[in-house]
């Protein structure tokens, strides 16, 4: 398990910072549907990747501890859940987005139970992450 944990660990936080530095990068550009949105949504899609990238070399550290911490798992997973929590009322309020939206959902919404029953594992053969 704890391999399997490290991998997906590893797997979310380099996933994260391409996808964070990639939208840093081109800014609405890099939205399917809103090229033309303009530049508060420029802006705004900027620094929140930026924060993005930092998530991911969060995961990336996570992923470099021996043993990997099972409570930073639950904190960053418990992350993932809400943004999962928030494109699911997105979806509510304002109807289906983009298709391309639609696979990032299901994403948001699967992985975070795998990762906070990959850390439950984790913190049983680790005792000292019991918490």
């Amino acid at each position: 398990m704890a391999a399997a944990l490290r991998t997906l660990a590893w797997t979310m936080g380099v996933a994260c910072v391409l996808i964070g530095a990639y939208h840093v990068v081109l800014g609405v550009a890099s939205v399917p549907g809103a090229e033309h949105a303009g530049a508060t949504v420029d802006s705004r899609e900027r620094f929140y990747n930026a924060i993005f990238l930092g998530y991911g070399l969060a995961w990336v550290w996570v992923a470099r501890q021996k043993p990997i911490p099972a409570t930073a798992v639950r904190w960053l997973a418990g992350v993932f859940a809400l943004s999962a929590a928030g494109r699911l009322l997105s979806l509510a309020v304002h109807g289906q987005p983009h298709w391309f939206q639609l696979p990032l959902i299901a994403l948001e919404v699967v992985l975070p139970p795998v990762f906070f029953w990959l850390a439950a594992a984790e913190a049983r053969r680790v005792p000292s992450q019991r918490l």
